[in-house]
Order: C-alpha cells, then structure tokens, then sequence
C-alpha cells in the first residue's frame, strides 16, 4: 500500500486486497474453533522404484559440515567479459531502436546521457537526433561501467541458478529490473520517460542479459574460498594453516 504512494494507485489497490485477505486469515486461525478433519485410513503398498543405480548427494565442502553454497564460482574476469560483450549486444539493439524509430543511431545515445549530464536535458527531436561528443563520451563511459557491474553480478549470481540460468538471468532478471527502472523513472522523470520506447527497451536489456549469460558460461568455474579460513585468503604463512613447503618445516 506504501509503495503505491511512490507509483501509482493501482499498486496501493493490490496491497490493499492483500491485506485484507491476510487479515481475514488471521482472523480465522485465532477463532476457538478445531481444525480437525476425519480421514479414513486404508493400507497401501506402494514401492518405491528408481531406474539409478547410485544415490546423489549433497555436495559438501571438504572437513566442513555446513554447506557452502556454491561450491565453485565464475572468476571475475568472466564476469567483466560478459558484461562487455552484453554491453555490445545492448548497443547493436538499441542503434537499431533508434535508426528505426527517429532515423539517428544517435537517439538512444543522447537519451542516455540525458540521464546525468546536464546539458543532455534538451529532449527536442533536434537535439536527440545530431551527434554531440560530451553526450557521447557520457554515455559510453556510463554504459561501459553499469554493465561491467551488472556482468560482475552474472558472474557471482549464474552459478546460483543450476537449472536454466539463461532463462532466470538472461529473461526473468532484465523485465524485473526494467520494471523497476520504468516506474522509478515515472517518478524522477516523467520527460526523460516519455522519449523511452520500453519496448525496445526492454529487448535491449533481455540481449545483454542472454548475451552476458552465455560469455560467463563458457568459463571454467573456479572453488570458492568461502570455507578457506581467513588466515590463508589473507596470505599469511603460519604453522598449521597451509601445507608445508618442500623441504621446509611448514613456516619461514
């Protein structure tokens, strides 16, 4: 109901529903009254068949007997790789937006730029459509970082998602955060947000996500540290941390 005050009505509309049925809910679960059901209890014999031959267990981190999730992970470079190479995607789709839609490859450029730089806020069809090198050089400079930060995300998220992960990260991952940037920027641009075709918009964010996904993909995973002690992550050499060396005593 609260988020509605920062969106739109329909918001508090579905918060509100919600909460009424919660509350109903709750109601019915404090009344005396007892939840019994008679169920007739009749013998089965059910067996139970597997067509493997070995059991899958959990995989477990070595001498630990908490799980470690995940056990290997994607390096950072993957990451850095597959937020570039999306970044590329991202910009081929959105060349393509704006040749086909205003005429100028330059359109979705200047429309970036105008989320930061200031003498970018002239949205007219004029300005939108000429090449100006301050905006270019913005716009380059915060698309090459955001989507090295967002690569660096698909490098530490994909290996948490075993099943489908292009699905999950490359389809699912970019309409939430669209969505989410489509009514933040409702909210602090309302302009900004007109000159937005969230269409194309969207399709440019789904080709970094699919692109992104399959470049980390194809990198070897590397084990995670996470129950290496801290002694050893940091480098420091100490008896009965780290193995000996050969021919030494284990320490310097």
């Amino acid at each position: 109901m609260f988020a509605g005050l920062l969106t739109s009505v329909s918001i508090s509309l579905l918060g509100a529903v919600l909460a009424f049925c919660g509350s109903v809910g709750w109601l019915r679960e404090i009344l005396p009254q007892e939840h019994e059901i008679p169920v007739i209890a009749e013998p089965e014999d059910d067996v139970v068949t597997t067509s493997r031959r070995i059991v899958e267990r959990f995989p477990l981190a070595e001498a630990q007997v908490r799980a470690w999730l995940p056990l290997e992970t994607y390096p950072v470079s993957a990451g850095l790789r597959g937020g570039i190479v999306g970044s590329a995607a991202m910009a081929v789709v959105a060349c393509v937006f704006g040749e086909l839609h205003a005429g100028s490859i330059w359109y979705p450029i200047n429309l970036l730029a105008a989320v930061l730089y200031s003498q970018s806020q002239s949205l007219s069809a004029g300005h939108l459509n000429a090449f100006h090198a301050s905006s270019f050089l913005i716009a380059t400079v915060l698309h090459l970082v955001s989507s090295s930060l967002v690569g660096l995300l698909y490098g530490a998220m994909l290996p948490m998602l075993p099943r489908r992960p292009i699905l999950l990260g490359g389809l699912i991952a970019p309409l939430l955060w669209s969505g989410l940037l489509w009514a933040v920027m409702n909210l602090l641009n309302p302009l900004l947000s007109s000159h937005i075709d969230w269409l194309w918009f969207v399709a440019s964010q789904v080709a970094f996500g699919v692109t992104a996904g399959v470049v980390v993909l194809r990198h070897s995973r590397v084990p995670t540290d996470e129950n290496v002690p801290f002694a050893i992550r940091a480098g420091i050499e100490a008896p009965g941390t780290m193995a000996p060396h050969e021919g030494g005593e284990g320490h310097r």
